[in-house]
């Protein structure tokens, strides 16, 4: 009752939306250089299928390159960044939660949603598009707030960066999930042959552009990260986008965390310019590592703050949980700390909450991914391409963020509803 209310009142508002003079506009001019695009002479020059076709005979990546233990992976090279070796304390949590996270995405979904499919939560694709469109729109609005409250662009000038305001710019974010719901209900109209192939890889393209113009300007590289990682992994999952798309992808995205931490750290006098650019990146996996040995010698086995860090994540409290960190391990409530993945767990709840909560991390990922796998459902590739892009943001940054937070409880709560019916 509550969704269709909310749903009825989203739609309504989307529609109006769409019927306004100015969206009108917007739309028949995106639709012309659409028409364009799909019929222009120079798409046939972009590379084919084809290209590259070597990586499509390997299929580990073809099949397993958005496995949830794609998360271990990059985990391991963070680790690898770092310029000092790992305490044997902190050798043994990473032991522990690799392992946990291997039992919790593997072996745990085997048991789960093996027959009646079928029977999975259905959502409307009109429903879904509407939503996402209106958490865009959201997005845009506290986006001319924040810069207005600044009085100028972070891009352009780093220093006022810091001026932001998180009551502003956390509506921001919103464009994430937003353009991943609006992605999903393309992918459904491509599925549906309701629209080419190259329709929808344009309409990815331009999602993308949003994302970037938006939080580009505002200074922000893991919201960037994130948009690009979830148009990847929704347009890969659903035959949109070539997997040596996604390797140029994965590249790409490597060198723009190089690149705008590099710029940013000159802005900042932070390093010179003969400084070597990956030494912003070493420098910041041995810090955040380092974080992480602090917190795992506080933390011990069986934790210190015992669910306090993570509650910091609600809105309205005195610290959130990264000034919290700051405060634990340095006294200074005035920065903000990344912990990494893990860092909650082992400070809340020691090594037995990083092997519990990572064996939890690891079966909300493996069952989406097994959804996801049997059914090529668009709304589930969406919700798996969501959370499987913060935990794999959240080996630096930690999964702290209140809506990130949330997007973990919508996901856990139609997985367990899937899991329900599945049994019926």
């Amino acid at each position: 009752m509550i969704y269709s209310t909310l749903t009825s009142i989203i739609n309504k508002i989307s529609d109006e939306f769409h019927k306004s003079f100015l969206f009108t506009t917007i739309f028949s001019i995106l639709g012309f250089i659409e028409n364009q695009w799909v019929n222009s002479y120079f798409k046939g020059l972009y590379p084919g299928e084809n290209f590259l076709n070597f990586l499509n005979g390997n299929k580990i990546l073809r099949n397993h390159i958005f496995n949830p233990l794609i998360v271990i992976f990059l985990f391991a090279i963070f680790l690898l960044l770092s310029l000092n070796r790992l305490s044997a304390s902190l050798t043994l949590t990473l032991i522990i939660a690799f392992l946990a996270f291997f039992i919790g995405s593997a072996v745990l979904p085997r048991y789960f949603l093996n027959n009646n499919l079928e029977n999975i939560v259905h959502f409307n694709k009109r429903d879904i598009y509407s939503i996402g469109f209106c958490l865009i729109l959201i997005s845009i609005v506290f986006f001319f707030v924040s810069i207005a409250t600044v009085g100028g662009i972070p891009l352009l000038k780093p220093s006022i960066r810091y001026l932001l305001k998180p009551a502003f710019t956390m509506p921001v974010f919103l464009i994430i999930p937003g353009t991943c719901l609006v992605a999903s209900s393309y992918l459904k109209e491509f599925q549906d042959s309701e629209i080419t192939r190259s329709q929808a890889r344009f309409r990815f393209i331009f999602l993308l552009a949003i994302d970037c113009a938006f939080l580009l300007l505002l200074g922000y590289r893991t919201p960037l990260l994130a948009a690009f990682l979830i148009i990847i992994i929704i347009g890969f999952c659903g035959n949109i986008i070539s997997l040596w798309e996604v390797v140029i992808g994965a590249l790409i995205g490597i060198g723009a965390i190089i690149g705008i931490g590099y710029f940013r750290s000159l802005g900042e006098m932070a390093i010179t310019s003969s400084t070597n650019p990956f030494y912003t990146l070493q420098s910041r996996a041995d810090f955040t590592l380092h974080v992480l040995d602090l917190l795992d010698f506080i933390g011990g086995n069986f934790g210190l703050t015992h669910g306090s860090l993570l509650a910091s994540s609600i809105p309205g409290s005195d610290l959130g949980p990264r000034m919290m960190v700051g405060k634990l391990i340095a006294w200074r409530t005035e920065v903000t700390v990344t912990p990494t993945l893990i860092g909650q767990m082992v400070v809340d709840f020691g090594k037995v909450g990083v092997a519990v909560e990572m064996c939890l991390l690891g079966f909300i990922l493996g069952i989406g991914f097994k959804i996801v796998q049997k059914t090529k459902n668009y709304f589930y590739i969406g919700i798996y391409s969501l959370i499987l892009t913060y935990s794999i943001l959240g080996i630096e940054t930690g999964i702290l963020d209140i809506q990130v937070l949330l997007y973990f409880a919508i996901a856990i709560l139609i997985y367990l509803l899937c899991i329900i019916k599945s049994r019926n």
